[in-house]
């Protein structure tokens, strides 16, 4: 599952690098279907219940499952992207929001917390601790940030398959749900808006937007459940030379 990491961390350092005002996500769809086939994988995604794209790429009010299409990106928009990458049939799972260009401060707030919460979240994935563990402190630092937890929207396990129990919301009491133990692997994923939590299901059945067309955020990484402590397996956060170091050692003991 590393090495489909390493792959996931690629493309989306490739589709860092082309977003700007003017693509259009069928774009970046094409872009990383190409990469993923090229170093031997496969888009996870594609064909999945009949999702016809590469990738999730979902701009400023929608929040997860945005098909792509003909949208440009603007400036001052936010985009999410979801990809996950399957090689010799192991699966990752991992998401970031880019901002296009100077984005408002709202939008940083939203970006930063999100993203913040997200480390938190992996900071619990201990031996011994429980999902509630997790969703609490995912919870604690969104909201504290002002930003509303979709409810409805969850994480899962991840392994042979892209959705697995145990589900994993991105809120909840410490203490509480199923036990971590050694060898799981959980896709942690906050999904938050700037306003209220509510959402909707857009026409194509695929798009969820938020109910009120506040911007949202989406921050994921597969992550393993270890001796040692919490292995991102999707390592998107660190420097290029940090994550070749790691995979060549076989993996670190933390989050970073």
């Amino acid at each position: 599952m590393a090495r489909s990491g390493e792959i996931l961390v690629a493309t989306l350092e490739l589709l860092e690098s082309k977003i700007r005002p003017g693509v259009s996500t069928a774009e970046l769809d094409e872009i990383a279907e190409r990469h993923i086939r090229s170093r031997g994988g496969t888009p996870t995604f594609k064909g999945y219940r009949g999702f016809p794209g590469s990738i999730c790429a979902s701009p400023n009010a929608m929040v997860v499952h945005g098909i792509p299409g003909p949208y440009r990106l603007k400036g001052g928009d936010i985009v999410s992207i979801d990809v996950g990458v399957t090689l010799d049939g192991w699966v990752a799972d991992a998401a970031r929001t880019f901002p296009v260009g100077k984005v408002s401060s709202k939008a940083r707030n939203l970006l930063a917390a999100t993203e913040g919460s997200l480390h938190a979240g992996v900071a619990q994935c201990l031996a011994g601790n429980r999902i509630g563990d997790v969703s609490n402190a995912i919870q604690k630092v969104a909201e504290g940030a002002g930003l509303s937890i979709v409810h409805s929207l969850v994480g899962h396990g991840v392994g042979r398959s892209m959705h697995e129990d145990p589900q994993v919301p991105n809120y909840g009491k410490p203490g509480k749900g199923p036990l971590l133990e050694e060898g799981l692997v959980l896709a942690i994923e906050p999904m938050t808006t700037a306003g209220s939590p509510g959402v909707r299901v857009g026409g194509d059945g695929w798009a969820i937007y938020s109910d009120d067309g506040s911007p949202a955020a989406h921050f994921e990484f597969t992550v393993a459940i270890t001796g040692e402590g919490p292995r991102v397996l999707t390592p998107w956060h660190r420097a290029p030379q940090a994550r070749a170091a790691e995979l060549v050692a076989g993996g670190s003991a933390s989050s970073g």
